[in-house]
């Protein structure tokens, strides 16, 4: 069975900042069109910093869309055509003020396929040096050190509810049997 969708046309109905949003119509394997609302994402990374002492930086932000402070790993938006490498680097130092000898590529995963483009790249840094935080001017991050034991009984417990920092947690635990 062919699984393709075929647009049959789009409309961006919103450009925003960070975000596009377009209406599509869409022929289904069976020929019927259909809706499809698309939200357009450059795509970003996140970065489990692992420390010597096997402790991780994690911040701490308010998150407008669901109202609350979330605890995550630092994370960031891909400018447009950026290395997420790249990208990987400069959240590791702006966010919590770290530099690293070693990135490893953890994988990508779509956050949203239903409807968002968005791809989000995971790295494990290690070799890690400290120095001073510079968050953008309108970020604003409370910083904290965890055990990576207790930010993966965080992540198993519930506690963590955040997608990327939930992903990147699990992949290091299988790939160093922490």
């Amino acid at each position: 069975m062919e699984l393709v969708e075929k647009t049959v046309s789009s409309q961006v109905e919103f450009t925003g900042s960070i975000i596009t949003v377009r209406q599509d119509r869409a022929e289904l394997p069976n020929g019927r069109v259909v809706g499809r609302e698309v939200v357009e994402h450059p795509g970003g990374v996140t970065v489990l910093a692992l420390f010597d002492d096997n402790t991780v930086p994690v911040v701490r932000q308010f998150r407008y869309p669901f109202q609350k402070i979330v605890t995550e790993l630092p994370a960031g938006k891909l400018e447009k055509g950026e290395d997420p490498l790249v990208c990987a680097q400069r959240e590791l130092s702006e966010e919590v003020g770290a530099e690293a000898d070693q990135l490893l590529y953890l994988g990508k995963f779509y956050t949203s396929p239903g409807y968002s483009t968005e791809v989000l790249h995971m790295y494990l840094a290690r070799g890690l040096r400290q120095g001073a935080v510079h968050p953008d001017e309108d970020e604003f991050l409370e910083n904290d050190r965890l055990s990576f034991s207790e930010l993966f009984q965080q992540v198993m417990s519930g506690e963590i509810e955040d997608g990327k920092t939930i992903a990147a947690v699990l992949k290091t635990k299988l790939l160093l049997g922490l």
